[in-house]
Formats: C-alpha cells, structure tokens, sequence
C-alpha cells in the first residue's frame, strides 16, 4: 500500500499547478473514499486493487482533465465491484462526478456480459448492441469513454496477470472497439500503445520479430536519423526558425499491418522512421516546409495540408516525403505545439479547465454531433449487419477534400461518390440528385471523387432514390437517408396493397366490420394501428387467411386470381392499384402475351411469374399471397428474355446469329457460350418488346445456317456475360 500512498502523492505534485485548492481537495476524499471501498481487493497481480484507481487517475491527469474527470477515475470501479452505491457517491461527491461514474459503471457491466456471452449465436447482432450502448454513454459526456480508455490501458499494460485466453478476448476487443473509436477522436498516441500490447498478446511471436529486427537497426536508423536532423535543423536556424526537429519511429503494429496488407517482408518495410518539426506558429509551417524541399527532393503527390484541411478527428500537420541521403523515402510532419498536443490526445486536448470549470471548444462539440448523428443513423439501419458497417466506415475513414462551387470545403470518406457529396450538402439534395458536375464536367452520380474536386449537384423534383444508390454510396449518412426513404416509399406501397387486398376480399365475403373492430384486429396482431395491419398484408408478413380468420372465427379460402392472357405492347399493373412496386420475376422472365401471376414478396413488393414458371408449384400453396395482375399499353417498354440456340460450331457463326438480332434492331444485354463435340451452345439475354417479337427473333435465327434448335430459357444454365452498361446522368 505504501506504493500506491506514493503514487498518490506523485499525482497531486502533477496536478497542483493548475487546479485549485479545492480540487486537490476533492482528490484527496476521493482517494480516501476509493481505498477503503477496495480494501481487502486484489487485483490478478495480487497488487491492491485500488492501485488500478490510481494508476487511471494518472492516465488522466496526462489528459489534463478537470478534477471531476480524475476524481471519477479514483472511483470508477466502487459501484461495479464494491457495495458502494451510486445514491452514496451521490451524495458525497455530488451529481456530476456520480453521473461520469454511473456512464463508466454501465459500459462495464455490458462488457462483461458480452465477454460472458462470447462464442453464443448472434455475435454480430450482440456486439452491434454493445456499440450503440456504448455510443449512447458517450453521447451524453463524452469524459465517461476518456475515463474508459484510461482504464483500459492501464488494463492492457498489466494484462501479463490474466490468463492466456482471457488477454486473447481482451486484445481482440480492445483491436475492435477501443482501437477504432481512439482513431477516431484522434487520440493516436494511446492507440498505438492499445495496437502494440494487443499485437504482443494476439501474435506474441511476431511482435518478437519485430521487436528483434527494430532493435539490430536503431543504431543505422538513428545515424540516418542524424543525417536529416542535422542539416535540417541547421538551415531552419538560418531562415529565422525556431524550431523543435526530432525523429519518430513507426510503432510495431503499424509495421505489422503493412507486412500483413502488402504481403511485405520487414526488410521490405523502408518508412520505419519519420521526422517531427515543431514549430511556433502556422505560418512558420509553411516556411519550414519550403526549408525542406530546398533541402531535399520532394515525392510528386505526397504532400498533404492537413492544417488548410483538417481531419474530422481535427488532427493538423504539414506531411510531405522526401528523399534523403541513401535514396530512401522519408516521411516530414511539420505542426505548431498546440497541433502537437491534439495529435498526441486528440478528443481530450479540447477539454479546457478554467478557474474552476470545464469548457469544450467547437471540437469538441463536432465530436459530440458526430456521435448523436451516429446514435440517430441506427434507426434506419435495417439490421446489425447494416449499422456495424456504417460505423466501421465511419471509424477506420480516409478522407478527401472537396469544394462546393462557392469555395466551401467538405470532407468525405475517401471513395465517396458525387451523390455521397449531395447528401453531405443537404439531405434533399441528395434524394432528388440526377447528376453532378465534376470541375465543370457533367458526370453520373455514382463518379468517385478525388480530393481538389469542384462538385455541383443537379437535381429535379421528379428524381428519386433506387435500392441501386445502396450499391455505390459510400457515406453512412447517406446509405441512412436513402434506407429511410426507401423503407417509407415501401411502406406506402405495402399499406396501399395490403388495404386493397383486404377490401376486395372484404366485399366478396359481404363482411363490413367496423372501425373498432378494425383496431382491435390491428392490435391482436401487435400492430400500431390499421395502417400497419394493412402494410404487413402488403409485404406478406401476414396472410389474408390469417388476417380474416382471426376477424371472423372461421377459415376462408382466398379467391384465387384469374390467370390472364394480356395484349400485346403492355406493362405490368396490378388491378385496381396504381404505384406499387411490380418486377418481373428473375427466374421466369414474363413477356407481354405470356399468361401470368402476382404474388406478394417480403418486402420486395409483387413479383409476376409466368403459368410455366418452374416455381409456381411453390409459390401455388400460399393462395392468400396471390394477385390479378393486369398489362397496360406501354409501346416503348422492354423486358428482359433468355434464349438458348444450339448450333454446329463454325467460323462466324456467332457474328450471323448476331445479324439476325441487329435486323430486328433488338438490343443485347448479355452473351456467353461454350462449345463440346463439335456442337456450339449460346445463350442471349435480350431486351423485346413482347412475346410476338421474341418468337419472331426465334424464327429468323432458326434459319441461320447450321442453328439446330432455338429455345426460350427461364434461367441461364450457366454464366452469362453482360456487357457494361453505360452509366447515365439519371443515376
């Protein structure tokens, strides 16, 4: 105990120069009240428990925090694993300190029912969970994931006590939680150390590697090392700057990774050290920067301005690579002391601690909208899968640097589209976006940018967004507006359906029920109200056998639609219902002409099959589930169909069958074949109009010689090759 009174009294040395009297003070009880709440608890090392609280404490006290931040750190762990309760701290160190307790208290105990529940069923869906609880602690003061973070490296440097497989699930999720949200706040120098120590416990003999090849070249990095720091020093001193020149060495897991990511041997890794200028202010930057290039040769492309440009994390340097003597590539980053200290602590620099309270800076407050935005998203996300992979492209973001068309700067994800772009402006923008222009240039809407890209977005009121835009949007703002959209737009459609379905049944039936019926019917089936009844009828998750045997006690059987012969030149419409979401069934691929079906999908709106279709034998045993489907006159519309014609192989046999397609001015959206015993088989994916024309198209290549048969195809018997299709400015 004797150590740990010590270490104590170090932390008040660290601490009295800038807190006051009273916040020593509050230290001091704190102190008092952690120790004898731990007395008598060991930690693994058989150390005093309280040790930890001390240790954390520190971690903090280099964070700069207030002294309630600190004094929460001393008793972080007297709710969660003492008799103390919160009601006590309560009311002896008063609301704020018992609240950033309470923040750290919770995401413990969820911490240790997902180590608990390690290895059951759903682990994405767990720790998707465990991320939104813990964003959610984080959004309401963000000094509970400081204090975290304290605690989890003090953790991780005595994780040597713990057995083997419990540091493996502590570095795993250390890598996969504490790691990505550090990177993000910008708190590099406690990410590195976290990345190390897991590197050392999850890959022990490579981190051995590593740690042995570093240390047989210091000595010849550090003379190198020299080589560079000398002169560079020297000239700076000659242009009238004041500047701080030292080296900086890339940490191990960071030298890890490369080798892993670029299948690099260590002796092939040649950036395993950089150098550092500090200097006093911005513009003394930009002239240290000038200092270097006159000194040494410039990489083309690698120089980046994140002072003009900061990172979301606010981290700001001048980084540039140059070559040095022995023709190595070397990395420079130029920063003032005040870019230093955010580069090193990231989020917790933004903290200011004055006579006596503590202040955010707009940082701060960016960190904190990020984090709302982020708790806000999970709403639209349609399922674990979908919320952990908006967080991850929120965590582990490179960026780019863009320009609206008056000068307005906006920071994207690096591979983010134009349309990503729109919806970083406003989300209207986004929904109605039909078209960009990049640099003046009229592109789609799914065109990477690049970083110095002068974007202009063009929208129409009629423009709206397509499950497609899911495809090639790389912002989780965006891929979270277009879900919501797109899931309201569904929404729509299914009550629209689902209210005609059961109205038609209704008045077949002559049944007449009323409002409250109708409400009562709603809530048996646990939905909100009506409306919600009729969506889950029009998405299919209830059956309209379900939904009239529980209104009236009796089983009925739903009137089975017509199957119907439709003219020539038409569309698909559902009888009756205009708007709703009607496709063409992939596996059948029905023409106009051909006898046909709905049937209402889970959530994908009604799929129209032929008679023939080889799963209607299926889809037949779900009779509530079908609809009368009608065509509508529609000239200019085409539909997907597959033929299949076999032919004996010989030389342009392929360019006269093609021949017979371009006659006919039929446009081709796929091909492929192969050829067995002298007998050539290809498969055409083709747009027509209707049935008629396709079995016209059949007819005229029957009678291109050697053709033995032409058949018309549900689905193809292997791999068709399509041709890409051209990217519109309709998006």
């Amino acid at each position: 105990m004797e150590r740990v009174e010590q270490r104590f009294a170090e932390l008040l040395e660290t601490l009295k120069p800038y807190y006051s009297p009273e916040g020593i003070a509050l230290l001091e009880r704190a102190f008092a009240f952690s120790r004898e709440a731990h007395r008598g608890q060991t930690r693994m090392s058989g150390e005093p428990f309280v040790s930890h609280c001390v240790e954390v404490a520190h971690i903090l006290a280099e964070f700069q925090m207030d002294p309630d931040t600190v004094t929460a750190g001393l008793l972080h762990d007297v709710v969660e694993d003492t008799e103390v309760e919160l009601s006590q701290l309560r009311e002896a160190f008063g609301e704020r300190v018992a609240g950033l307790v309470d923040g750290v208290t919770r995401i413990g105990l969820m911490e240790r029912r997902r180590e608990e529940r390690s290895g059951g069923k759903h682990p994405e869906a767990r720790q998707a969970d465990y991320f939104r609880k813990f964003l959610l602690s984080m959004a309401r003061d963000l000094r509970v994931v400081l204090i975290k973070f304290a605690d989890r490296l003090h953790n991780m440097r005595t994780i040597s006590a713990l057995p083997p497989e419990s540091q493996r699930y502590k570095a795993r999720e250390t890598l996969e939680v504490y790691v990505p949200l550090a990177h993000r706040f910008g708190m590099y120098r406690l990410k590195n150390e976290l990345e190390d120590i897991s590197l050392k416990v999850l890959d022990p003999q490579a981190y051995r590697e590593i740690e042995r090849k570093v240390a047989m070249k210091r000595s010849e990095r550090e003379r190198r090392l020299e080589e560079v720091k000398v002169p560079l020093k020297e000239a700076l001193e000659r242009e009238g700057i004041e500047a701080e020149v030292t080296g900086r060495a890339k940490h191990f897991y960071s030298i890890y990774r490369k080798m892993r990511e670029q299948g690099k041997s260590f002796e092939e890794i040649y950036d395993l050290m950089g150098v550092r200028v500090i200097v006093p202010t911005v513009g003394d930057c930009y002239s240290a920067l000038g200092v270097v290039h006159r000194l040494f040769p410039h990489v083309e492309g690698r120089i980046k301005d994140y002072i003009a440009h900061p990172k979301p994390n606010g981290y700001q340097s001048l980084h540039t690579t140059v070559i040095v003597p022995g023709g190595q590539m070397l990395e420079v980053q130029i920063r003032t002391p005040e870019m230093h200290r955010v580069a090193e602590m990231g989020i917790a620099a933004h903290w200011k601690y004055k006579e006596g309270r503590v202040e955010g800076d707009e940082q701060l407050d960016r960190h904190l909208s990020w984090i709302r935005e982020i708790v806000e998203r999970q709403r639209d996300a349609g399922s674990p899968r979908e919320f952990m992979e908006d967080l991850k492209i929120e965590l582990y973001q490179n960026e780019i640097f863009v320009f609206t068309p008056k000068g307005e700067i906006k920071s994207l994800p690096k591979g983010a589209t134009a349309l990503d772009f729109a919806f970083s402006v406003h989300t209207d923008i986004g929904l109605h976006c039909y078209a960009a222009k990049v640099n003046g240039r009229l592109v789609p809407i799914s065109t990477p940018l690049q970083s110095g890209d002068i974007v202009e977005i063009l929208t129409s009121p009629n423009q709206k967004p397509t499950r497609d835009w899911l495809r090639f949007v790389v912002t989780s703002k965006a891929r979270s507006r277009i879900r919501r959209w797109l899931k309201a737009e569904a929404f729509e459609d299914s009550v629209r359906l689902g209210e005609e379905l059961f109205a038609r049944e209704l008045k077949r039936l002559r049944l007449h029920p009323t409002d409250a019926e109708l409400e009562a019917l709603a809530r048996s089936f646990n939905r909100k109200d009506v409306e919600h009844l009729y969506a889950g009828i029009g998405n299919g998750e209830l059956s309209l056998q379900q939904v009239l045997h529980r209104l009236t006690g009796v089983e009925h059987r739903v009137q089975r639609p017509k199957v119907r012969t439709p003219p020539q030149g038409a569309g698909l419409r559902l009888k009756g219902i205009d708007n709703v979401m009607i496709r063409a069934a992939a596996c059948c691929c029905p023409l106009p002409g051909d006898e046909v079906f709905g049937f209402v999908t889970r959530g994908r709106g009604i799929s129209v099959h032929r008679v023939g279709c080889p799963n209607v034998a299926r889809l037949i045993q779900d009779e509530g589930r079908w609809v009368p489907i009608e065509w509508e006159r529609d000239p200019d519309r085409t539909y997907l169909a597959r033929i299949l014609v076999r032919a004996e192989d010989r030389k342009h046999l392929l360019e006269d069958i093609v021949q017979q397609i371009s006659v006919m001015e039929i446009n081709i959206q796929g091909v492929t074949g192969r050829v067995s015993l002298g007998l050539a088989e290809n498969v055409f994916e083709v747009d027509v109009h209707d049935r008629d024309e396709l079995e016209a198209l059949m007819a005229r290549i029957r009678r291109v010689n050697g053709v033995r048969s032409v058949q018309r195809l549900n689905a193809p018997p292997y791999p068709v090759h399509r041709r890409p299709r051209l990217s519109s400015t309709e998006g």
